[in-house]
């Protein structure tokens, strides 16, 4: 797991420092935006060359992490 989140980084100067994979401009958000439109991983890896299927399963576990930290609370009907 450590060694797929090193694969994430964040630099001021790189879209913003929204995470990316690997400094690259190619952001989490826009891996798991392909994913969620139905994009396969080969599709991604096909129309992104410079990514490996590692970067995929990095930028799934970074959503994860988030998701896991996240703090529920409870809601009042309106």
């Amino acid at each position: 797991m450590l060694d797929l989140m090193q694969r994430i980084t964040f630099d001021q100067q790189v879209l913003g420092g929204k995470p990316v994979i690997r400094g690259l401009r190619i952001s989490v958000e826009m891996i798991l935006e392909l994913l969620a439109k139905g994009a396969t991983r080969m599709e991604i890896l096909e129309d992104f060359p410079v990514l490996e299927e590692e970067d995929i399963q990095a930028a799934l576990s970074y959503a994860q992490h988030l998701i896991a930290g996240e703090v529920v609370y409870d809601r009042i009907a309106a």
